[in-house]
Order: C-alpha cells, then sequence, then structure tokens
C-alpha cells in the first residue's frame, strides 16, 4: 500500500535569513506550516475551541520542560502553543468536537518521567502514551510507548499489540506518532462486518505497525460500543502529558 502518512514539515535551508528562520518556528509553535490538504488542526494553539467539556485542568502554555527538583513534574511557560494536561496532576481526558472514521493522524507529545497517557482513535482504540525510554520488554504486550493498548475481557488484558521496535525519547523530550488508520465497517442494519485496522503507524518517523486488526475497543475507551465515526480523545488522567500539532485527515480507505 502506498505511503498514506502526513509529510513533515520542511526545515529552512542555512541561506534563509535568521528573521525567517525565527517566524518560522513560531508559527510551528502555533500549530502552523505544512498542513496537508485537506487535514483538520485539531489544537489551534490559542485555546481548547474544539474540544468538549469538561476539560478540567487542560490548558494552553508557550512550552513546557521536566521539572529539575521533580522530573514527574512539568514546567510550564505561559503562552500559547502548547496543550497540556497540569504540571503535575491528573484530569479529566480530552474529546475533540469533530469525529473521524478512516483517518491519517500526526500528533506531537512530551510526557515526564514515568507519566502515561494515550491516543484514542475514534475515542476506542489506543495508541499508548508512555515512557519506554531504553525499557527492552514491558510488563505486557501493547504497555509499551506506540503500543496497541489492550482489551479488558474477563479480568485480564487481550490483544495487546507491542511496538515493532523502541523508538521512544527520553521523558521531556518531543515525540510524534503518524497513523494511518481504517474504521470498523457496518452494514445498513448496523451489523459490523470488518474490524477496525491500524494500516501503518510511525513512532518519531520508525514504522511501529502496519496492518494490525483490532477487533474491539480497548481498555478505558470513552465507550465499549463501536461507530462508523468517533472523536479523538486524549487521555489526561494518568500524569502529565503535553500536546501539539494534532492534525487529521479523513479518508477514503478500500
Amino acid at each position: 500500500m502506498r505511503n498514506l502518512l502526513l509529510p513533515f514539515i520542511n526545515v529552512p535551508t542555512p541561506k534563509v535569513s535568521p528573521a525567517l528562520l525565527v517566524a518560522a518556528v513560531l508559527g510551528l509553535a502555533l500549530g502552523g506550516g505544512s498542513v496537508a490538504q485537506g487535514a483538520v488542526a485539531l489544537f489551534n494553539g490559542k485555546d481548547l475551541s474544539g474540544w468538549r467539556k469538561p476539560t478540567g485542568t487542560w490548558s494552553v502554555v508557550k512550552s513546557v520542560s521536566l521539572d529539575p527538583a521533580n522530573p514527574e513534574s512539568f514546567v510550564a511557560v505561559p503562552g500559547q502553543g502548547v496543550l497540556v494536561n497540569s504540571t503535575n496532576a491528573h484530569t479529566v481526558n480530552l474529546v475533540s468536537v469533530p469525529e473521524f472514521g478512516d483517518m491519517q493522524l500526526h500528533v506531537e507529545f512530551c510526557i515526564t518521567k514515568h507519566s502515561n497517557s494515550g491516543v484514542y482513535l475514534m475515542g476506542r482504540y489506543e495508541v499508548q502514551v508512555y515512557d519506554s525510554y531504553g525499557v527492552e520488554k514491558d510488563k505486557y504486550p501493547g504497555i509499551e510507548c506506540g503500543g496497541l493498548y489492550p482489551r479488558w475481557i474477563g479480568q485480564q488484558n487481550i490483544e495487546g499489540h507491542s511496538p515493532m521496535v523502541n523508538t521512544s525519547k527520553p521523558p521531556g523530550e518531543w515525540q510524534s506518532f503518524d497513523i494511518t488508520f481504517r474504521a470498523p465497517r457496518f452494514d445498513a442494519a448496523g451489523k459490523k462486518l470488518a474490524n477496525a485496522c491500524v494500516v501503518k503507524a510511525m513512532h518519531n518517523g520508525k514504522v511501529i505497525h502496519e496492518n494490525v486488526e483490532l477487533k474491539g475497543p480497548t481498555r478505558s475507551a470513552m465507550s465499549e460500543d463501536e461507530k462508523p465515526v468517533g472523536p479523538i480523545m486524549l487521555q489526561g488522567d494518568h500524569g502529565p502529558v503535553a500536546y501539539r500539532n494534532l492534525r487529521v485527515k479523513a479518508l477514503d480507505l478500500k
């Protein structure tokens, strides 16, 4: 299958003037840059427009960095460009107003040491955000950063999918996911005809999943039912996490 992932933003050449370089960096920080045609910017870099209430302690700041006195917390600089759930606590999950079926998703995230979050496709299928830096093998498949989180059936985790390679960066560094996702299919009566599928997922530019079927919603999904479309949900109740440059392009995959 041809590569359907969103293009990355090109870095200006050294011949570009310093002033233009600064402008380009600021534009990226505010969620700008080269967005693929037809893509939706879920975060405008300024406020929580486009996200369902309640939004808890989610807020917009200029930047985050690890607290030197406590690497399990952030130090935030006031301003615009970065979405953060909290500097040192937990809050509600953040759910987008727009809903999508087949999609192409670009996400950039930053976590503190030992923190944990997740990006839920259609609010139901989690791509794990986790501190997996330097970890050879974690507790169970799917808990690793970039893992497709397990389902919870019969009081146990099942059908979790580990990434093919651990490409995690240290806490405090920005990381990225690029995901091509196919929604489940239903007939006119609502009977499911085909499972959801992660067609391809990349973590920090390296392929971590290809053609992985998801038989049902993963653990802690916003709903146990399955639908043709659903929102993007950012998990906010497992520790400090920051997001930026959230872009979704609707697709029509066969």
